[in-house]
């Protein structure tokens, strides 16, 4: 052995046998805020909802201030002492997991104003996050729609929630169809999920619509509502809460109804159909997008919702909803009822219909009636934005290139007209 070699020997041997203050190691690992997320409110011009959680069971706070440009200073006026719960999260056969989540809603905010919070403890807090509330009733309007997640989360979803951010910093919120996960109660598949959001999901406001792979039978993803904050203005059931409310977003009523549940109990599906007949009769807004996880118009004919078309297709139609947004299908489809009048400008009643998946696993596709534009074998997000009379669509695959688009206009004393502006491009067609 060279002297080199034995030196080096040496010094190993020497550390293995220093105390492991020596190491680097991480201070008051439990008590470290992770899996941050801002969720909309009923009223998301007012107040946010921030939920995050630590492995320890410790004591959290909330500390907000106006955006500045200089170093922040706290505010000890504006801290917000967390609500907490202690959690186990039981997948199978991997040892439980304890955590505890907390929750806090701020509020009393003013409308379109950026603001900074961050969330822990004297002993380990988060950075400084950045969100900002949304306008006023006329004030343009813009979201990131997601259809299904499910699989390969980090590795092969991420890509699509960074281009869209990439794309769109300033979206008012993001929306997420259904099937955030692949295997209910999955601690593994959140724990992707909310690394392959990481500072998106803490800065820009989400809500999502859950989709049959939140559930067993009917029992709720364990993690969904302890890591979400959602408003609870919907139906009087626990099977139905935090996944059936709606949102006002300026000049938006945007709508989510629980399709799973709807499917399995008969009770949930009567209690959703009267008061979404409720919220829709009482909606003032000029804009009206219904979100569900499974279509009311499939991509493949043997995936066929009939008995949930019939149900709420006549109720859509009544009050003028203007889109359904929904996933499930593992390919892309848009279109309409009148399949003539949406592949040419025109006035047209009844909402736009639309399909997407954001996540890699893909089904086959058929060509389908009511489709004006289709795709499989594909990851999209879809960028949608409001102003005034107009709606704006734009579909992008995972690299950011353009699917599809339209425009759909609001007429005083008419149907809503929709121009077709999807490009050229052949459709990609993925069968089996």
């Amino acid at each position: 052995m060279d002297m080199k070699t034995f030196l080096t020997v040496v010094y190993c041997l020497f550390l293995l046998g220093m105390p492991g203050k020596c190491f680097s190691q991480p201070d008051n690992a439990g008590n470290k805020p992770e899996h941050i997320i801002v969720n909309l409110t009923e009223k998301p011009s007012e107040s946010v909802a921030v939920t995050w959680r630590t492995r320890d069971a410790v004591a959290q706070m909330l500390q907000w201030v106006e955006v500045t440009d200089s170093p922040v200073i706290p505010d000890k006026e504006q801290v917000l002492t967390a609500n907490s719960s202690t959690d186990t999260y039981i997948d199978g056969d991997i040892p439980p997991l304890v955590v505890t989540n907390h929750s806090v809603v701020i509020g009393n905010l003013k409308p379109a104003s950026q603001y900074l919070y961050r969330v822990g403890s004297e002993d380990a807090w988060s950075e400084w996050i950045g969100f900002k509330t949304a306008g006023t009733e006329n004030d343009p309007i813009s979201f990131i729609y997601f259809g299904d997640v499910q699989t390969n989360i980090k590795s092969q979803w991420s890509r699509v929630m960074r281009k869209a951010y990439s794309m769109a910093p300033d979206a008012g919120f993001l929306f997420y169809a259904g099937d955030l996960i692949n295997h209910t109660h999955s601690e593994e598949e959140w724990k992707q999920w909310f690394e392959a959001g990481s500072f998106i999901h803490a800065t820009i406001p989400s809500m999502m619509t859950p989709g049959n792979h939140e559930y067993d039978s009917t029992a709720l993803d364990n993690h969904w509502r302890p890591q979400f904050t959602l408003p609870e203005n919907g139906p009087q059931m626990d099977l139905l809460s935090e996944t059936v409310y709606y949102v006002d977003y300026q000049g938006l009523r945007i709508i989510s109804i629980n399709a799973d549940m709807m499917d399995e109990s008969p009770e949930a599906a009567e209690k959703t159909k009267v008061w979404l007949e409720k919220v829709l009769a009482e909606n003032k807004k000029p804009w009206t997008i219904l979100t569900l996880h499974f279509p009311f118009y499939s991509t493949k004919a043997n995936r066929d919702n009939a008995e949930l078309r019939e149900n709420f297709q006549p109720m859509v139609e009544k009050y003028g909803v203007d889109m359904v947004l929904t996933g499930h299908d593992h390919a892309y489809g848009r279109g309409w009822e009148n399949i003539e009048s949406m592949t040419k400008p025109g006035e047209i009643s009844g909402p736009v219909y639309v399909v997407s998946v954001s996540g890699p696993k893909q089904y086959d596709l058929s060509a389908q009636s009511w489709m004006s534009r289709k795709g499989g074998n594909i990851q999209l997000f879809q960028l949608i934005s409001i102003d005034n009379n107009k709606l704006n669509y734009k579909a992008y695959t995972a690299s950011g290139t353009l699917y599809d688009e339209f425009d759909l206009i609001k007429q005083a004393g008419k149907a809503n007209k929709l121009i077709d502006k999807a490009p050229s491009t052949p459709e990609r067609l993925y069968t089996r």
